[in-house]
């Protein structure tokens, strides 16, 4: 990998988040996280620059467009550009429909979907200048198929991989060397079930999660590994599931 990449994380204070950013500071890579907890990003970037890598870092709400670019600036101003985008906020609060959660269902649209989207905005402008960048979104294996429950989860996750499609040919159109890469993650132990506000839901995730789960730097891996493909090529996306689960 290019020790000179600058990458962007969303969700950058846990989970899929945090161990991309750890597993990309070992190669000297430059860092700019956002999320919501900023005395966390805090302590991740000193134990990036720990690991021998640089990390810059601001409070930052997905859902409020001006933060996402407030948070693009931040990575231009304090390196220079934009070579990686992680679009890796997102919540997971599952509940039949009958119940009718319709905060729960705003708040998976504006963050798993608004979010992914004004991260592609936000990055696109500088990427396309330069003629070179990677925008790496995060789908879910519940983005390829739905059960009784994960409607509206399914569905933002069903549209986080149609926006990143689009986005693909419409790089490819512009010609301006951006890769755009769908990371679809099965049971990954993260503080993703903290989300889930029905308990009776929440209760049986767990117990799925805990026969099943696999540590997040599974995927960490898998995204470095996406990041260091030859410029030339890339991974459109990768559905990666604990080898014994079964949908």
């Amino acid at each position: 990998m290019n020790k000179s990449k600058v990458v962007v994380i969303t969700g950058a204070s846990s989970g899929i988040g945090e161990a991309t950013a750890k597993l990309l500071a070992k190669d000297g890579s430059k860092l700019v996280l956002g999320a919501r907890r900023e005395n966390r990003l805090k302590d991740i970037a000193e134990s990036i620059e720990k690991l021998g890598g640089e990390a810059a870092y601001q409070s930052t709400d997905v859902t409020d467009d001006d933060q996402v670019e407030s948070l693009a600036k931040l990575a231009i101003d304090k390196f220079g550009r934009i070579d990686v985008w992680l679009n890796n906020a997102g919540i997971m609060p599952q509940s039949i429909l009958s119940e009718k959660k319709i905060t729960d269902w705003n708040n998976m649209i504006d963050i798993n979907i608004k979010g992914t989207l004004y991260g592609i905005g936000a990055a696109i402008p500088y990427m396309d200048k330069q003629k070179s960048g990677h925008i790496i979104n995060v789908s879910s294996v519940a983005g390829h198929t739905a059960h009784q429950g994960s409607a509206v989860y399914s569905a933002t996750k069903f549209a986080v991989r149609a926006i990143s499609e689009s986005l693909r040919q419409e790089m490819v159109d512009a010609k301006n060397n951006v890769r755009v890469t769908v990371i679809s993650p099965g049971a990954i132990n993260t503080e993703l079930l903290s989300s889930v506000t029905d308990p009776d839901v929440k209760a049986n995730m767990e117990k799925f999660y805990e026969s099943f789960g696999i540590p997040v730097d599974r995927v960490a891996l898998t995204i470095k590994e996406a990041i260091d493909m030859p410029a030339d090529a890339a991974w459109n996306e990768v559905i990666i599931r604990p080898t014994n689960q079964l949908v």
